[in-house]
């Protein structure tokens, strides 16, 4: 399945990435290492095995894609002291991970201090017209982005399914957050308001085996 943005072609990808293959480039958005380990210094005492999962996925799509570079838009870690509590189990795959293919790491509001991990730590990369980035500002051209984990809810034989989503309008795409600790907002809430044109919306849900278009008219609010 093919995703054309912005005079781009990208390949999403079943775990939430986006694969672009011109660029030889994989684009991750929201991973969150270490949100589990983050909760439990709060007192919410979670298994502490979300980062692994992620990497396993990191690993698969890699692999599978042959990606030479990564980009991760921002809030890779769940908070910016996770590059000090990774298991040394976790924090040797993502090394080798480092290792495999050029990694540019944006800064997001979860994590917004360079760290000293490998790659390159930015702000916002601008490539090949595209702006990557990790906020979605409104009335943006040509802007990759995460940060609010969107996903889509449709309403089908009376029961309703609500999945991560690739959502864009040509002028903003938004990736699904890809970390296995992390949740989802439905793209016709408050927080997406004002940042398409829905004449214009597409969407790709993620569901268990395959990748599903939608028709922006089988989308509903508040689940």
């Amino acid at each position: 399945m093919l995703l054309n943005f912005a005079g781009h072609v990208f390949e999403p990808q079943l775990s939430g990435a986006l694969f672009w293959r011109a660029e030889s480039m994989l684009l991750v958005a929201d991973l969150h290492f270490e949100k589990f380990s983050s909760f439990a210094k709060k007192g919410q005492m979670l298994p502490p095995y979300d980062t692994g999962l992620t990497l396993k996925r990191l690993e698969r799509d890699i692999e599978r894609t042959g990606a030479e570079r990564v980009v991760a838009l921002g809030d890779s870690f769940h908070r910016d002291e996770g590059t000090e509590t990774l298991l040394d189990t976790d924090r040797l795959r993502l090394m080798a991970l480092l290792g495999k293919s050029h990694w540019t790491w944006l800064s997001g509001n979860h994590d917004p201090k360079p760290h000293a991990l490998g790659g390159v730590c930015m702000s916002q990369l601008e490539h090949r017209g595209l702006t990557l980035t990790h906020e979605p500002q409104r009335g943006a051209r040509g802007m990759v982005a995460g940060h609010l984990h969107p996903a889509a809810t449709v309403v089908s034989n009376g029961s309703a399914a609500r999945r991560p989503c690739f959502v864009h309008d040509n002028r903003l795409l938004l990736l699904p957050a890809y970390g296995a600790g992390t949740g989802s907002m439905n793209i016709l809430g408050r927080a997406f308001a004002g940042l398409f044109d829905h004449s214009a919306l597409q969407v790709t849900m993620l569901g268990r085996d395959r990748l599903y278009p939608v028709s922006t008219r089988r989308l509903v609010a508040g689940i």
